[in-house]
């Protein structure tokens, strides 16, 4: 993730939000408990009577020591990717490289159920900067992709599935980029759930951060046990569903809260919120969220070599990624439109 990327975010856009006066601007963002609550827009029904399946914590933890190095030299990159490569065919999926200059993109797909449904792409980037090895930076939120890729891979959903692992995030969103300029890639696209470092939390007062002069910081709280969500407020749907992405089984541990952010004008009166790689698909028109730990705002090892796996929290990280699971069902199994509609 680049430099104060979702904690930015995630304030900036709640600061406009609450200050701006605009016609348009939805309430303050609203912190879930671990049940479902309603919200300004309905998220999509799902079509299917079935329950997420349940993320496994070994597996997570199995992929983050696996990129447990530096990902930011090309032969490292390369390392990693053949770990993408491998292991995404393990899981029965074919990926395909991508390659442009100074990097390359992993790339997977698998039909839905219904011919003429758009598909809902989960990405993460898979570089680092240089001298971190990027556990939460961004090899956890790898490894929710994978563990996407491996429990919805074979599962019959309306909508298609695709993945993408995007490379040279740090150095300019080159990847993303270059994703989002093929017109191929874009071609019955309705949406993208992008994941930014999703295993760290504190729970000490204090332990989370905020820029100065928030004026809902009272509201957000000072501990870093949320995760955080934002999304443009043309595709209300997407945002939503994390909200209704809490435990829906018995077998479920109690979920991290959510505070979802939706984000006016596409980030026009925010840019700091258009430095992760959601931004790209906002450019041109699709609907995107980013989903995130708030990355510096709480975890003091952002970036730095200390970004090891011994620092995440294990069932803060597994939480977040049944989080992502549970959403990510809800949006594959409806054919629901993902625009906001007028009320």
């Amino acid at each position: 993730m680049q430099r104060s990327i979702l904690g930015v975010l995630l304030a900036l856009a709640l600061f406009v939000i609450t200050s701006c006066n605009l016609a348009s601007s939805p309430p303050l963002p609203k912190r879930s408990p671990n049940s479902p609550t309603s919200t300004s827009s309905t998220p999509p029904q799902a079509s299917l009577a079935s329950q997420p399946p349940q993320v496994n914590s070994t597996r997570l933890f199995e992929h983050i020591e696996a990129l447990n190095f530096e990902r930011f030299e090309s032969s490292d990159r390369d390392r990693a990717r053949r770990y993408l490569v491998q292991t995404l065919a393990d899981f029965g999926w074919k990926p395909q490289l991508q390659v442009f200059e100074g990097g390359v993109n992993v790339f997977a797909q698998r039909p839905g159920i219904t011919a003429d449904a758009d598909a809902l792409l989960v990405s993460a980037h898979y570089d680092t900067v240089q001298g971190s090895p990027g556990a939460d930076d961004n090899g956890s939120a790898i490894a929710a992709t994978l563990e996407v890729a491996r429990l919805l891979g074979s599962r019959s959903t309306e909508r298609p599935l695709w993945l993408a692992f995007f490379d040279r995030e740090e150095t300019g969103l080159l990847g993303s980029l270059n994703f989002t300029s093929r017109p191929e890639n874009l071609v019955n696209l309705a949406g993208v759930v992008n994941l930014e470092m999703m295993g760290y939390a504190c729970y000490t007062s204090g332990c989370q951060k905020y820029p100065e002069g928030l004026p809902v910081v009272k509201l957000l709280g000072d501990r870093g046990d949320f995760l955080g969500v934002i999304g443009d407020q043309e595709h209300l749907p997407l945002l939503n569903a994390f909200q209704m992405s809490a435990s829906t089984s018995p077998t479920q541990p109690k979920l991290p809260a959510i505070i979802t952010v939706p984000i006016p004008l596409k980030g026009l009166l925010t840019p700091d919120v258009l430095r992760s790689d959601h931004a790209p698909f906002w450019a041109r028109n699709i609907g995107a969220v980013m989903v995130g730990d708030t990355a510096n705002f709480r975890n003091p090892h952002y970036h730095q070599p200390s970004d090891t796996p011994e620092t995440l929290d294990r069932a803060f990280l597994a939480g977040a990624t049944q989080r992502v699971v549970n959403a990510v069902t809800t949006l594959l199994d409806s054919r629901d439109a993902l625009t906001t509609t007028a009320n």
